[in-house]
């Protein structure tokens, strides 16, 4: 039987070792659903409810294998729809490639119906490399290039391919001119800074006194010598989001993230030190770093393109985050134990007792704090995490000790909705026999997760270990833009645009075969936990938490949190309990140490 492109795309996808590909059908991909069909669904053919959602699963695919995520969609609105997920991948740099149908070649320029200049949509998010198939000839050197330029570069990249293309016979690239053959193979590669650079770098950390790190996703290969380096140096060490699962928050000098979903330590730690190294990170919010000319800094970056920035950086360093250090750490000088590191060590023990009290607090009818926190000690060694944007990443930053191989993620930098639940379906085929649990607010529920609930229910039962958990914190409230305007303009929550409807989530799941519940107490909290993490297939759990409960950053003063209090009284005040019962006061006991804007503790 005769090849035609179609058949050679999912041929090459086979070659790169690509097991599945998140998708949704249409037309513009007619002849690559037909080559599914003759190739018995390999790569396996992973159908999800929305584009987007399709583009995300590439996403979490991506992010919890380190893998290139492939992800299709048809012409004009599947494309579009797309582009989302893609964003969030190319912000987060994570490998994605995409493929994409288009009209056929003939319709071009003809204002076809679903005919949009693909190669212009595309321009941005997949700028390293998008280009549209016209020959059969092209392949497999496109692709290959797609999906290596995604893989090195760590990037979107697309092809668009016209429905009439892929229903050409194959034709190799001959030995011709203008004729581009290919090969398979990405190759491996560990680049390091100069020898004098290190030297150089490793001068500017001896002298230090008060040593800070702060380590991003890019570090999580380096584990072992970042903890090593924290060791010499008498550091601590605070975390990006994305870098929450690069370094056990077990290890007492790890003081957790940093940044306004951060803890109040990391906040200290780059307050007070006087050296700063800066490792796999592009952290982007400059304010939460030392005062400029506080602190000597130091970055390693594989990214040339990445350094520089965020920070005035004495010394940037371009390099694999692992072969780095440990050509760095050498040449690094053993500082004796003393009163910095120790300060460290106490203010983050300090900060999860902190975290403690907070969970405690009595809230109507649930405080969110609690449900997460009371995951935190039920946590299985091997489980996969995501957080939803929104103050579902407060408690998820805040609460969760990443401990072991545990992984854990989050849309860091586009902070996009509606990521949790197709992160961790990416996640499960990546990893079925790891259980997955999404931490999600009931905005980003309504907004696309209760449809993704239909794609676990399609494929739960080919997972070797059925745990996916949906954790809905249903406070009918989007309650992080809620707390964002009371925190920086003063106002009232407009219940119009910021008020949800309440909705059985858990009625939904078990509609569809799923198992649910909905808690309403904070005594069955732990319960439903455990009851959930000992389910035989996926589980919803609806906790209807307080909207009052707020999102405090590290850095806020109490005189800001009155004001954000008052804000409230002025606004609904049928949902503020919590504040009704002397805001202030629990505050105070949620939050010791607390400054005013005079910086005297309170």
């Amino acid at each position: 039987m005769s090849t035609k492109v179609s058949d050679h795309i999912l041929q090459r996808l086979r070659a790169w070792d690509v097991e599945h590909v998140f998708a949704y059908p249409g037309d513009g991909i007619n002849g690559l659903l037909a080559a599914w069909g003759r190739a018995d669904n390999q790569p396996v053919f992973i159908q999800s409810r929305h584009e987007e959602m399709s583009a995300l699963e590439a996403v979490g695919y991506a992010k919890f294998t380190g893998r290139v995520g492939v992800c299709v969609a048809t012409s004009g609105p599947g494309a579009i729809h797309l582009l989302n997920g893609l964003y969030d991948a190319k912000l987060d740099h994570v490998p994605v490639v995409a493929i994409v149908g288009q009209t056929n070649r003939s319709a071009m320029g003809g204002s076809y119906q679903q005919e949009v200049d693909l190669l212009s949509l595309f321009k941005d998010v997949a700028g390293d490399y998008c280009e549209m198939i016209t020959v059969p000839q092209q392949l497999p050197n496109a692709l290959d290039r797609a999906i290596r330029t995604a893989q090195a570069k760590r990037t979107v990249t697309a092809l668009i391919v016209p429905a009439d293309v892929q229903e050409l016979e194959y034709e190799a690239p001959g030995h011709a001119f203008k004729m581009v053959p290919s090969s398979l193979g990405m190759p491996r590669y560990a680049p390091v800074p100069a020898d004098s650079q290190l030297a150089e770098a490793a001068g500017i950390l001896n002298a230090g006194e008060k040593v800070a790190v702060l380590i991003g996703q890019g570090a999580r290969g380096a584990q072992d010598q970042v903890k090593e380096l924290a060791d010499v140096l008498q550091a601590g060490v605070a975390k990006a989001l994305l870098g929450k699962d690069a370094l056990p928050d077990d290890l007492p000098y790890v003081t957790g993230a940093i940044g306004l979903l951060g803890t109040r330590p990391s906040y200290e730690l780059m307050q007070d030190c006087d050296t700063l190294l800066v490792i796999g990170s592009s952290f982007p919010y400059s304010q939460f770093l030392p005062e400029f000319g506080q602190a000597r800094a130091v970055q390693i970056d594989i990214d040339p393109f990445m350094v520089g920035l965020r920070y005035p950086f004495e010394l940037n360093l371009v390099g694999d985050a692992r072969a780095t250090l440990d050509r760095l750490l050498p040449l690094l000088e053993r500082k004796k134990p003393g009163k910095w590191r120790r300060k460290i060590e106490k203010d983050t023990d300090r900060w999860w007792q902190v975290m403690e009290r907070r969970a405690a607090v009595e809230a109507d009818p649930v405080n969110p704090e609690y449900v997460v926190h009371a995951l935190d000690r039920l946590l299985p060694d091997d489980v996969i995490l995501a957080a939803d944007s929104g103050s579902a990443a407060n408690w998820y930053a805040r609460h969760l000790r990443l401990r072991g191989t545990m992984r854990g993620s989050l849309s860091g930098t586009l902070a996009t909705m509606g990521c949790g639940v197709p992160y961790v379906i990416g996640a499960k085929f990546a990893h079925p026999d790891r259980p997955a649990i999404a931490l999600v607010g009931d905005g980003a529920m309504q907004m696309n997760g209760l449809a993704e609930l239909i794609t676990v229910a399609k494929y739960w039962e080919q997972w070797s270990d059925p745990r996916l958990i949906v954790a809905i914190l249903n406070n009918q409230d989007l309650n992080q833009v809620t707390w964002e305007m009371r925190a920086m303009t003063g106002a009232p929550q407009f219940l119009p645009s910021q008020s949800l409807p309440d909705v059985a989530y858990a009625d939904f799941a078990r509609s569809l075969g799923l198992s649910g519940a909905r808690i309403e107490k904070a005594a069955d909290v732990e319960g439903a936990w455990q009851h959930a993490l000992a389910a035989d297939r996926p589980y919803v759990l609806d906790f209807r938490t307080d909207p009052a409960v707020p999102p405090i950053p590290p850095h806020a003063t109490l005189d800001q949190i009155e004001a954000a209090a008052v804000s409230i009284l002025k606004g609904d005040s049928d949902r503020t309990g919590m504040i009704r019962q002397g805001f202030k006061a629990k505050v105070q006991e949620m939050l010791p140490g607390t400054r005013h804007r005079d910086g005297g503790e309170k």
